[in-house]
């Protein structure tokens, strides 16, 4: 079966940015994404179309079809008031948007009552090397199709 629109894929992969391992699936825990849905990266969606179970493949994504190039508009400064408990630099937060959504952040910097943070997904602006391997291709069920993504076992099965 090969992997074309509304199949469940799973896969192994390694991410690698200028050499260094970013990524990787767990030994025994693919990735598990329906296909077609924008569930994964465009570039890497793209070119594992029509490949199937035992398939192996490098793919090379550019920024344009990953996580999009950098916006330094994204970067602003915020009230260390804004945050509970300790900043940390580097560390990941969360901030809801108006419209309920969730905005992850980056800390970039803490000076005084200003901390700087970078609104960029971390990998924005970065060529992503993947190699990929395909473990499996079935068809979607009707509630992954509905849902618009893949369901591992077991979970939504308290729903």
């Amino acid at each position: 079966m090969n992997i074309t629109q509304d199949k469940v894929v799973e896969l192994d992969y390694v991410l690698k940015v200028e050499g260094e391992v970013v990524d990787q699936s767990e030994a025994g825990e693919p990735l598990t994404y329906l296909h077609g849905h924008s569930n994964i990266i465009p570039g890497l969606e793209r070119a594992l179309e029509g490949k199937k179970a035992g398939d192996s493949l490098h793919v090379t994504v550019q920024p344009e079809d990953g996580y999009g190039e950098r916006d330094e508009d994204n970067v602003e400064d915020l009230d260390r008031a804004d945050f509970d408990d300790e900043v940390e630099i580097g560390a990941t937060y969360y901030a809801q948007a108006e419209d309920g959504s969730v905005l992850p952040f980056t800390v970039v910097s803490v000076e005084g009552d200003t901390v700087q943070v970078d609104f960029n997904p971390p990998l924005a602006g970065m060529v992503l090397n993947f190699d990929v391997t395909v473990k499996s291709v079935r068809d979607a069920t009707s509630e992954e199709l509905d849902h618009g993504h893949a369901h591992a076992a077991g979970m939504h099965d308290h729903e």
